[in-house]
């Protein structure tokens, strides 16, 4: 395994945070207040090592937004918040007094924006600054159990390695936590190390 090591990830983490304040920015714009969203760590495992408390995944539902990026690596994103939280996200893009009902109703476009927003503001960033090309499918969105998720995760053969970014999101002075997952083959963590080492060589 070509792993990312302690410098990879903390290069990783730069190179994610300016892509998380570029999202923070354009969601600010749609609250219409202010929004900050940090990436505090990166981390890199084996899909079979995956485990609720790597994901901070306790009983309940969580939404999830997927995406496809493609490249000279591929990966699938999917960005994880607990069904609770996404709610909450939801009512803060939305901007009313609304009730939860209501609120469902909205659910599925707004986690999808909100998911295409973050998903592409990171991967734009680094690509960007690592210096390649990245294409994205459309997103999806869907709510499932803890277990559904960490099933789904593993199941994927193809793409054994996982690249985690833990995500802290305030909106209006209300915080909130959440998981930034990428599915890696083989090849494509080849690749990501490759341009990492030459982002760390073009600056030291």
């Amino acid at each position: 395994m070509n792993s990312l090591s302690e410098l990879h990830l903390d290069a990783l983490a730069e190179v994610f945070s300016i892509g998380a304040g570029r999202a923070a920015l354009s969601l600010s714009e749609i609250v219409g207040d202010e929004v900050r969203i940090s990436v505090p760590s990166v981390q890199l495992i084996n899909s079979n090592d995956i485990s609720s408390a790597t994901l901070s995944l306790k009983s309940g539902r969580f939404g999830a937004v997927s995406q496809h990026f493609s490249g000279p690596f591929n990966a699938e994103a999917v960005l994880l918040f607990t069904e609770e939280q996404a709610l909450k996200i939801v009512s803060d893009m939305m901007g009313s007094q609304i009730s939860l009902e209501e609120l469902a109703e909205f659910e599925h476009e707004a986690m999808c924006e909100l998911g295409n927003i973050i998903l592409n503001a990171c991967l734009s960033a680094m690509a960007d600054i690592l210096n390649f090309t990245l294409e994205s499918s459309l997103p999806s969105y869907r709510v499932a159990s803890a277990d559904d998720i960490l099933a789904r995760l593993k199941k994927n053969t193809n793409q054994p390695y996982i690249m985690i970014l833990h995500i802290d999101l305030a909106i209006e002075n209300q915080s909130t936590a959440g998981n930034l997952v990428f599915l890696l083959s083989s090849a494509s963590l080849t690749n990501l190390v490759t341009h990492v080492d030459q982002f760390l060589g073009s600056t030291s």
